[in-house]
């Protein structure tokens, strides 16, 4: 049993460290989630994250990741989504998010009661300049805290 073991254990260790480095996307610069507490978004509870842009002539694609509950109430997402350039100029953008059909199919992909969705909200956009971004995610519907929203997140990556 323990050349059995001796040969095993360090071909399993080579398969899982072989496949987790596989699992990184070289084209990702940023792909993170924050998870919200108790499913609650407020509207204080500002989302934020730092880009670091290395050619200004490299177009990018942006994504909100996001998942909500079964429970989650409406069909759509309102967003504010903030970009504070290296100059430190601020801009602002409002998007709407279609999450259902209108029979109430979600569009997302299921998971036991969590529907998890990346949607794009600009591709092709090349920054401005090199630097690091601030990129901010403000819930933007009537409801204060939003409930039922379980991560939200962004995904920059190089276009192909």
């Amino acid at each position: 049993m323990k050349n059995a073991l001796t040969y095993i254990f360090p071909a399993m260790m080579a398969f899982i460290l072989l496949s987790w480095t596989g699992c990184t996307d070289p084209n990702a610069v940023v792909d993170q989630n924050i998870e919200i507490v108790n499913n609650n978004w407020a509207y204080s509870n500002k989302i934020k994250y730092a880009v670091k842009v290395d050619n200004e002539q490299t177009p990018y694609n942006l994504y909100l990741n996001l998942r909500v509950t079964g429970d989650y109430k409406y069909s759509n997402l309102f967003v504010l989504i903030y970009q504070t350039n290296p100059d430190k100029k601020a801009t602002g953008t409002r998007y709407e998010f279609k999450l259902a059909n209108p029979d109430g199919e979600w569009l997302g992909q299921g998971s036991g009661n969590l529907y998890s969705y990346q949607i794009p909200f600009r591709l092709n956009y090349k920054f401005p300049a090199k630097g690091v971004y601030t990129i901010q995610i403000e819930q933007n519907m009537r409801d204060n805290p939003l409930h039922e929203i379980s991560d939200i997140g962004l995904r920059v990556e190089k276009a192909q």
